[in-house]
C-alpha cells in the first residue's frame, strides 16, 4: 500500500477586464508545476457605461464564469488559494454589488488591488519564470490597464499602471470597428499621451532587455512564429502586422495568419498601444516572458520559492524529476566550461550562450530516463516539451536540439533564434568534446589536455599516457575528430 502524501494544490484567479483566469499548480521538486489553467472571456470592461458603472450582463457572465471555478477551488486547501480583481473592478461604482454575490458565489473574498500591487505582483511572476541577467522593463497589456515596471532580479525600482488597455482602446479608438489608417494612428497617439507622464522616469532609469508579459504579447509572438518570423518582437514586425490588420476594412472580417478567433476582436487596439510603448520609449526588440500576475500570485504562496536563482532551480528541479545523475551533470559542466576557457571567453560570442552550454550539459542525459537506445530523440522531445521557468522558447529550441546531438553521429543544428549560428555551433561541438573526455565518470580519471582555438579550427592534444591506458575513448575522440571535421568544423587530436 502507497501511503505517499500528494503536494498540495494552489489557486491563482485573476478577474481581469477582458477574461477571467485560473491557474492551478502543485509544489514539486523545488519547482512548480501546472496541473490547470482555465479561461473565459467575460469582457467585464466592455460593460462599463460613461459613467463606469457595470451593467448587470457584464456582471452575469462574470458570476457565470465564477459558478464554474468554483467547483475546482473544493479540493484546494483555502490557505493556498488568491482571488483578485484588476483595472474593471478598480473603476467600476458598483463594484460592491458584483463583489458581493461573486464571494458568496466563489466562497472566498476577492481582493480588488491597486495598480501599483498589480504591477509589482505581474513583475514577481515575470522574475520567477524569465531568466536573464541585468535589468529588464516588463510591459503587460491588459483589457484595461497596462502595466510598465522596470526591476532587477527579484527587485522592482518603478512600478506603474496605466489606464489603458486592449478592450477600453478598443471602445475608444475603434468602436466604429474600421481598421483604418485614421484610426490606428488616433490609437497610438492616445497611448503615447498616456504613457509621457513615466517617460523621463523610465528613461532615466534604463534598461537593458524588454519583456512582454500575457495575452497580447503572446498572441504577437504565435502570429510571428506562424508566419515563419523568428519570437523577437520589433518594430518592424509590429508595423507589418498593422499593414496586414489594416488589408481589412471592418475587424469582423480581420483575418492574420496564426490569429485565433477569440483574440481577434481586441487585437488592434493591443497592438496599437504596443506601437506607441516601443516608438515612445525607444524598444529595440521584445521577448515574451514566462510568467505574469497568476503565476506571480502563485510563486508569492510558496514560501521557499520567493527568492532563487530561476534557471539553478529549474535544472535541479528536472534533474530530480528524471532522477538525473547529478554528480555527473555537474563533472560534464565543468569539463565543457574548462574547454571553452581555453578557447577563450569570447568564442561564444553571447554571455547567454555560456549559460546554455552549461544547461546542455546539466540535462544532456534527461532522456535516458525513457530508453538508453534514442537517448538523443529523448531527449530533444523532453526539452522541446518541458516547462522550464528561465528559459525562453527559442533557448528551449536550442537546448532540444544540441541534446539530440549530443553523442554519436553529428548531424547540422536547424534553424534556430537564441544564439548566433556560429554560437550554437560552437556550443555543440565543446559538449561533444566534454561528454567524451569525462567518458570514465570521475573527476580523478580524466585526463591532462590542452585545447588550442583558431578562429573554428580546434586543435586538442591529450596526455599520451592516458591515451594509451584508455584506447576505448581514444578512439573514439579520433572518430569524433573526423566527424566534427567532415560536417566543417575541423578537428585535430594529437598527443602531449
Amino acid at each position: 500500500m502507497n501511503n505517499a502524501v500528494s503536494s498540495p494544490l494552489y489557486a491563482a484567479i485573476d478577474l481581469g477586464s477582458n477574461s477571467f483566469h485560473m491557474l492551478v499548480v502543485r509544489h514539486i521538486d523545488g519547482s512548480i508545476q501546472t496541473m490547470a489553467k482555465i479561461k473565459r472571456k467575460v469582457r467585464l470592461a466592455a460593460g462599463l457605461d460613461d459613467k463606469n458603472a457595470l451593467s448587470q450582463e457584464a456582471m452575469q457572465r462574470g458570476w457565470d464564469c465564477l459558478r464554474l471555478f468554483a467547483e475546482r477551488l473544493q479540493d484546494i486547501p483555502k490557505e493556498n488559494i488568491r482571488i483578485v480583481g484588476t483595472a474593471t473592478l478598480r473603476t467600476a461604482t458598483n463594484v460592491d454589488v458584483f463583489l458581493k454575490k461573486a464571494n458568496e458565489i466563489l466562497g472566498y473574498d476577492i481582493n480588488v488591488i491597486s495598480g501599483e500591487e498589480e504591477a509589482a505582483t505581474i513583475y514577481k511572476g515575470v522574475a520567477h519564470t524569465s531568466g536573464g541577467l541585468g535589468r529588464r522593463l516588463v510591459v503587460d497589456i491588459g483589457g484595461a490597464s497596462t502595466e510598465m515596471i522596470i526591476g532587477e532580479g527579484f527587485e522592482a525600482k518603478a512600478l506603474t499602471s496605466l489606464k489603458m488597455g486592449c478592450v477600453t482602446w478598443l471602445e475608444r479608438h475603434f468602436k466604429d470597428r474600421q481598421l483604418s489608417e485614421k484610426n490606428f494612428k488616433a490609437a497610438i497617439e492616445a497611448a503615447k499621451k498616456t504613457l509621457e507622464p513615466i517617460l523621463a522616469q523610465y528613461t532615466q532609469i534604463g534598461w537593458d532587455v524588454c519583456v512582454g508579459a500575457s495575452g497580447t504579447v503572446q498572441a504577437l509572438q504565435e502570429i510571428m512564429l506562424a508566419q515563419g518570423m523568428d519570437e523577437v518582437i520589433t518594430h518592424a514586425k509590429l508595423k507589418r502586422l498593422q499593414k496586414q490588420a489594416m488589408l481589412s476594412d471592418h475587424l469582423e472580417e480581420l483575418e492574420i495568419e496564426g490569429l485565433t478567433l477569440e483574440r481577434a476582436l481586441v487585437f488592434p487596439s493591443g497592438l496599437s498601444i504596443l506601437i506607441a510603448i516601443f516608438e515612445l520609449l525607444e524598444i529595440d526588440s521584445m521577448t515574451l516572458a514566462g510568467g505574469a500576475l497568476r503565476e506571480g500570485m502563485a510563486y508569492e504562496m510558496v514560501d521557499s520559492l520567493r527568492q532563487d536563482d530561476i534557471r539553478s532551480r529549474t535544472i535541479s528541479s528536472v534533474q530530480t524529476r528524471y532522477q538525473i545523475d547529478q554528480g555527473y551533470a555537474q563533472q560534464v559542466t565543468a569539463m565543457a566550461d574548462k574547454l571553452l576557457a581555453y578557447c577563450g571567453e569570447d568564442w561564444i560570442a553571447e554571455n547567454h550562450g555560456v549559460v546554455l552550454l552549461d544547461a546542455a550539459a546539466q540535462l544532456h542525459e534527461i532522456g535516458l530516463t525513457i530508453d538508453f537506445k534514442k537517448g538523443g530523440e529523448h531527449n530533444a522531445y523532453l526539452l522541446k516539451n518541458l516547462d522550464l521557468p528561465g528559459f525562453t522558447r527559442a533557448q528551449k529550441h536550442l537546448l532540444a536540439e544540441v541534446a539530440r546531438r549530443y553523442k554519436d553521429q553529428i548531424s547540422s543544428l536547424p534553424e534556430q533564434h537564441a544564439v548566433s549560428d556560429l554560437s550554437a555551433k560552437r556550443i555543440l561541438r565543446l559538449l561533444r568534446l566534454a561528454v567524451l573526455l569525462t567518458h570514465r565518470r570521475s573527476v580523478a580519471l580524466e585526463p591532462d589536455f590542452v585545447l588550442r582555438a583558431e578562429d573554428n579550427n580546434l586543435t586538442l592534444s591529450i596526455d599520451s599516457n592516458w591515451l594509451e591506458s584508455n584506447p576505448l575513448t581514444y578512439a573514439e575522440l579520433e572518430i569524433e575528430a573526423n566527424r566534427q571535421s567532415d560536417i566543417g568544423w575541423p578537428l585535430t587530436l594529437t598527443a602531449l
